[in-house]
């Protein structure tokens, strides 16, 4: 569901302000038309219209307190948990495991990106700035490599160009993109089809 501002809101779920500041930076690095809002406490999420929110991210002691709506909106939940072992997580939810390195954690937010909205299904269109192909051919392959987890000497070898060309491709992709962390490369690469997501 979306809002007056045309962009589909998540909801981000949990007492622990820092690890929700840290998924909904992630968070608008997947889903950069997402609208997303953070909530302390299931009281904060019920008094701001839970209905209008297209995901909840939530912790899961918050879950398992407040079952009885969660369950009304699992296809909507996402239980938070610090446990890779599926038989320690919540049956009838999907859940991501947030105590994983950041490389991890961004895998598994663009699998269930592609597994809930492959292509993009049930979402609104990305907007058209953010539609726009604004790298040039090389700087999508070199993209392309940093995301596979190659360094620059590695990059210069696989496409036979000098380290100092990398460096400086290198550069005009964070300038242009606004981004330098390479989480946020590897997220932009993803969701513009650059790379796939198993070379990650």
């Amino acid at each position: 569901m979306t809002t007056n501002d045309g962009r589909p809101h998540i909801a981000i779920v949990d007492s622990n302000t820092l690890a929700s500041i840290g998924l909904k930076q992630l968070l608008q690095n997947v889903m950069p038309i997402m609208t997303i809002e953070i909530f302390g406490s299931f009281a904060e999420l019920q008094a701001n219209n839970p209905d209008h929110f297209y995901h909840f991210f939530v912790a899961m002691p918050l879950v398992l307190e407040n079952r009885t709506f969660f369950l009304e909106h699992r296809r909507k939940t996402i239980v938070l948990t610090t446990s890779t072992d599926p038989s320690t997580q919540m049956k009838d939810f999907h859940s991501l495991c947030i105590n994983v390195p950041e490389s991890q954690l961004v895998k598994s937010l663009l699998m269930l990106s592609q597994h809930a909205h492959a292509g993009g299904k049930n979402l609104p269109p990305m907007p058209q700035a953010l539609q726009a192909k604004v790298l040039s051919d090389r700087e999508i392959e070199v993209l392309a490599l940093i995301a596979q987890g190659f360094i620059n000497k590695e990059i210069a070898d696989q496409l036979n160009i000098g380290l100092t060309t990398v460096i400086t491709h290198r550069k005009n992709i964070t300038e242009k993109l606004g981004m330098k962390s390479v989480s946020a490369l590897t997220i932009y690469a993803v969701m513009h089809g650059y790379v796939d997501i198993n070379m990650i």
